[in-house]
């Protein structure tokens, strides 16, 4: 199956860089300058992944992620790689908080971003092997749907998250670290920091927070996280 990736970003050369490579990584390039573009692109055809600049005029990454993530449907679940160039750790961290899967700094190796959208596909297409429906007290957690509910109202999660939930819940007495945490989900030695996973954590708890659950995953101090009570 050939995956079908959209690259959002200003800069045409950025662009024709990673179009080229992920062709050659055996991918279809569809391309947007700005994040309006990019909409269009999305209504068309819904890619397998977006790769999206945060930096961009009349449509930012960030504003274009949240609108996606808000407005519920493929949109809400599409895998996000942000591309970013500020060296500041806090904007990638908003990146994550706003729904993102993973980010890049930019200058970036080509490789680095064909290895990441390949290691977010692979967790898309393949999840960690679970029961086919994961049930903690009021969270409901369908594997092969992909959905995430509290009592009987969805929750709309985005890939990484939905996949933080499942590790969690399918072990309920067990506390993750967040190094733990990352192998599960990214395989050993992949790059990614620990504030990346907080901030999982918490768009995981606003989300739930947002149907009247207030204890869905509980930080053990100094060690990590596992699933709450739900109750």
């Amino acid at each position: 199956m050939t995956h079908h990736i959209l690259v959002v970003d200003d800069d045409p050369h950025i662009r024709e860089l990673l179009a080229f490579a992920l062709g050659k990584a055996g991918m279809s390039i569809a391309e947007a300058a700005d994040g309006e573009e990019a909409l269009t692109r999305i209504a068309a055809r819904m890619p397998d992944l977006m790769v999206l600049d945060i930096n961009m005029p009349r449509l930012n990454g960030l504003d274009l992620c949240r609108r996606l993530r808000g407005a519920g449907g493929a949109g809400a679940a599409l895998p996000i790689l942000f591309l970013s160039s500020r060296d500041d750790e806090i904007d990638r961290i908003v990146g994550i908080e706003v729904g993102g899967d993973d980010y890049v700094v930019k200058p970036f190796s080509p490789r680095e971003v064909v290895a990441r959208v390949g290691a977010i596909l692979k967790r898309s297409a393949a999840p960690v092997p679970q029961p086919q429906t994961i049930i903690h007290h009021r969270l409901t957690l369908d594997t092969d749907a992909w959905e995430a509910r509290w009592d009987d109202a969805p929750v709309p999660l985005t890939a990484t998250e939905f996949q933080l939930l499942q590790l969690l819940a399918g072990m309920p007495s067990k506390v993750f670290s967040r190094d733990a945490i990352i192998d599960r989900l990214h395989g050993p030695g992949f790059a990614i920091t620990d504030r990346t996973i907080d901030s999982h954590v918490r768009n995981l708890r606003a989300k739930f927070a947002g149907r009247g659950a207030g204890d869905v995953i509980e930080t053990r101090a100094g060690i990590g996280y596992r699933i709450g009570p739900c109750d």
